[in-house]
């Protein structure tokens, strides 16, 4: 198992589970920087450079959903601060390697949907990842396991993901149990997106999301979803969410819940009412992964004071596209 080797700040996060594993992918020798921006794809690959490019992954769809995969560097503008950029990289990806979390809640809300979750996501898997992909499975409820970390052997992650069950034990389903402390009881969605990203795929390169499962519905994390979401801006992570309803009982929060997790990070949310939409879900995830556009610029500011910039991708001459991209990122310290 392969993890960061940064100590979870936030709560003072017990050095156990999550935390244990994260010394043996510092000693592997493959830790990276704390953020990505560093690395510029080009044909197919990710490579570093001595000065920081600040890279965008961006999916474009039209006014009927469909996206859209013939555009050109000239057709892109990026703000940062509100302050243009010179796109300096520009590159049609459906190749570049991908890094997924699955996290799974396995929540009671999650009772009635649970096997279908289970067979959309075997069926996801099967059909996103190529090779050089990697993926792990989490599951969240009074506590966050982890039941697959990265492979990219799909049987392996398959019979992790049949392996949930609703409010089990880490040590019940062959898990083990994240490094926040928990609070009695809930479900504990920002723990795990903040695990997921800050011990995991903080330290991966290239294009990276998390696909979460979920009513977004947090009644047991001890963190905050800011904290879940600078993490995952932190690591340069996407966030789907497949937002289940009316399988359970909802509080009414969850909808707003999601959709900031996903805007913020330049995710989607997509609505789930049953077995049949939870498919079509995870096809358009799947579209959305391997068609992206990436635009690498060297940022006019090039202070390294640790500040969020805020990034605003335009398409001037199709004023009426949708663009997912990531709404910013962290600068690198000195």
């Amino acid at each position: 198992m392969r993890m960061t080797s940064r100590a979870a700040g936030a709560l003072a996060l017990s050095i156990v589970g999550f935390a244990a594993l994260t010394a043996v992918k510092a000693a592997s020798g493959q830790a990276q920087s704390q953020t990505k921006q560093d690395q510029t794809p080009q044909s197919g690959q990710t490579l570093k450079s001595a000065v920081t490019v600040v890279n965008v992954f961006a999916t474009v769809r039209d006014k009927r959903h469909e996206i859209i995969s013939d555009l050109g560097q000239s057709d892109f503008k990026i703000l940062e601060d509100g302050q243009e950029q010179k796109v300096a990289f520009f590159s049609k990806e459906v190749n570049l390697p991908i890094t997924l979390g699955i996290l799974i809640d396995t929540s009671g809300s999650m009772d009635r949907i649970l096997s279908a979750e289970q067979d959309a996501a075997s069926r996801f898997l099967r059909r996103v990842m190529r090779k050089n992909d990697e993926a792990m499975v989490i599951s969240f409820d009074l506590d966050v396991n982890l039941l697959a970390d990265f492979t990219q052997d799909t049987s392996v992650l398959e019979r992790a993901v049949r392996r949930t069950v609703i409010n089990a034990p880490a040590s019940g389903i062959g898990g083990t149990v994240g490094t926040i402390p928990t609070q009695g009881g809930g479900t504990n969605l920002y723990d795990a997106v903040y695990l997921a990203a800050h011990d995991e795929l903080a330290s991966e390169a290239g294009r990276k999301a998390i696909i979460l499962l979920t009513d977004a519905e947090d009644t047991g994390s001890r963190l905050k979803i800011s904290d879940a979401i600078e993490a995952a801006q932190r690591a340069d992570t996407v966030i789907h969410v497949l937002l289940l309803r009316d399988f359970g009982n909802s509080m009414g929060y969850g909808p707003g819940v999601a959709s900031k997790m996903a805007s913020e990070t330049g995710g989607r949310v997509i609505d789930v009412h049953n077995e049949k939409t939870l498919e079509k879900a995870f096809d358009e995830i799947t579209d959305e992964l391997r068609y992206q556009y990436v635009l690498g610029y060297y940022p006019t500011n090039d202070k390294r004071d640790g500040t969020f910039r805020k990034i605003q991708v335009e398409l001037p001459s199709h004023p009426d596209v949708k663009v997912l991209a990531r709404k910013g990122y962290y600068a690198p310290r000195r």
